[in-house]
């Protein structure tokens, strides 16, 4: 991963390994926003956070993801599922 200093954008070298915190209201929930998102394609999911009212989750999805269309995709979708409130 590079950070081209002149523009400030992101350079990656593609296939490679990617991480999105997923943040929902419960593990569960997570989990289904992320078998509907990304289906049968390989991956790791791992408890991270959880916020101090105990209201919000959080999970680690690491996956390989092939371009930077792949990457930005996933990212959408994720992001516009009814059970996922935040994806950094």
């Amino acid at each position: 991963m590079i950070l081209n200093e002149s523009d400030k954008k992101l350079e990656l070298e593609y296939p490679c390994n990617w991480c999105y915190k997923v943040v929902g209201e419960s593990e569960e929930k997570i989990k289904e926003a992320v078998k509907d998102t990304i289906d049968q394609r390989e991956h790791k999911l791992t408890s991270s956070k959880t916020s101090k009212s105990g209201k919000y989750k959080s999970m680690n999805l690491d996956m390989l993801v092939h371009s930077d269309d792949d990457r930005k995709t996933i990212y959408e979708e994720l992001k516009k599922h009814k059970n996922v409130k935040i994806v950094i």
